[in-house]
């Protein structure tokens, strides 16, 4: 459970449906997640819960040693509680579980100690092909998001800026894979996200 000490504490998270930019202005919500430590003899797990949760309402996150993996107990609005179960690699916390002829997948990006991401997927059983239903970003509540030391800042993650991006014409920066890609995927987001810093910091 080491990989997920960086998820304690309080959350802000955002999230929207995939889907037009209309679809998103008129879907998005916000919520807050706290995250903390449980302990019971030599068994840690993580306890969730959900602020104002739009899917889930509570939940625990669990290393499975007899399989190797990990598995995520959420329980949603409706007192409905779903079991997903999959891998942690390279700070990607990928988790499926079977309904009828569908797979549903949560993905976890763990892009950085005070920034992650997570989303919603499904796809039929029989075939590859995946449909993004929803996304939520999630920064962590008290910490500086600037990267601090004057250099090129994340454009995802507020940490240090490492890896350089194009977007029409002008150059950003990102600090790791899992940033590069969330950035191309939402660029527009992430630019005004970042441009509405930027001017807050100069006034």
């Amino acid at each position: 459970m080491q990989p997920f000490n960086d998820l304690i504490g309080s959350w802000k998270c955002t999230g929207e449906p995939i889907g037009s930019r209309e679809e998103v202005q008129k879907g998005f919500w916000t919520e807050t997640l706290a995250v903390e430590w449980q302990f019971k003899g030599a068994d840690a797990w993580l306890k969730l819960d959900f602020d104002k949760g739009k899917n889930f309402t509570k939940g625990e996150l669990r290393y499975r040693p007899a399989t190797n993996d990990y598995e995520v107990k959420l329980q949603m609005p409706k007192k409905e509680t779903v079991a997903f179960t999959g891998a942690l690699n390279n700070r990607t916390l990928t988790l499926e579980r079977q309904e009828g002829d569908t797979i549903q997948r949560l993905v976890f990006s763990l892009l950085h100690s005070n920034r992650f991401l997570y989303r919603y997927e499904t796809r039929p059983s029989d075939k590859s092909l995946v449909t993004r239903h929803w996304k939520v970003g999630a920064t962590k509540e008290g910490e500086s998001f600037a990267a601090g030391d004057g250099g090129p800042e994340c454009i995802v993650s507020g940490g240090k800026g490492t890896m350089a991006v194009s977007y029409q014409g002008k150059t950003y920066y990102v600090c790791c894979s899992g940033c590069r890609g969330e950035f191309l995927e939402s660029p527009q987001k992430y630019i005004a996200e970042y441009e509405a810093k930027k001017a807050k910091k100069s006034n």
